[in-house]
């Protein structure tokens, strides 16, 4: 019985799929989410830093537009539906990459949705470390900027990682939804296959996969907070 299910026409086109796109699928949606995740990073965590800090009982008060302006912002880009985020930023991705199709372009509305997303989890992370510390280290004459970079970053280092672990699985699944206008990956197979040709067995094949990076990249975060935190995990 099992010989003639793994000799069956839609199991044997599944693994030949699995042996000649799903390398390359899952070599995409791996380099899509770290770059995504990467830029978004790269805006998201200062503007988390500048959102905690600047508010009128931080260390480092910023006016109340600049303030307002930057929560709408954030606020505005996170309500927007991914799906339809990517529509909307098609001119854009046209202007950067060149196409508004392809691998490399799903990495710019990637980046977009995910930044707001990660500025909030760093200044949820930021306000976490105790008033304490912050106050001691202003009482011995440290500058606000010093503040930032020796006692807020470094104290939260554990759940920073910890919430870039949900940013980085969040971010996956949105690359897997980039299939959708051309993005390459999981998504793009899963679509293809699943979707429009009624391949179920394949679009299992891709939710497997997609499943098994997503517990990669959550045990590689947990890992890390449990080695970085300097509580004990007993």
């Amino acid at each position: 019985m099992f010989d003639s299910i793994l000799a069956s026409e839609s199991v044997q086109e599944a693994l030949s799929i699995l042996q000649t796109e799903f390398p390359l699928a899952i070599w995409e949606t791996f380099y899509v989410t770290i770059l995504s995740t990467l830029f978004a990073s790269i805006i998201g965590l200062p503007l988390g830093v500048l959102v905690t800090v600047g508010g009128r009982d931080g260390i480092l008060p910023l006016p109340k537009w600049l303030m307002t302006f930057l929560d709408v912002v954030i606020n505005l880009l996170r309500s927007v539906p991914f799906l339809i985020l990517m529509i909307m930023v098609i001119p854009l991705t046209r202007l950067i990459v060149g196409t508004p199709v392809g691998t490399v372009a799903s990495i710019v509305p990637l980046t977009i949705a995910a930044f707001p997303f990660i500025a909030r989890l760093v200044e949820s992370s930021l306000r976490e470390v105790s008033p304490n510390i912050i106050e001691a280290a202003q009482s011995m004459g440290a500058t606000p900027f010093q503040v930032i970079v020796k006692v807020l970053i470094p104290e939260s280092v554990p759940s920073l990682i910890s919430n870039g672990t949900i940013a980085i699985t969040t971010i996956l699944g949105y690359s897997a939804m980039s299939g959708i206008i051309g993005g390459g990956g999981l998504g793009k197979i899963a679509i293809n296959y699943g979707y429009y040709r009624y391949k179920t067995l394949v679009m299992i094949l891709a939710v497997i996969l997609l499943i098994i990076m997503v517990q990669v990249f959550q045990s590689l975060g947990t890992y890390l907070v449990k080695k970085l935190d300097r509580r004990s995990f007993d």
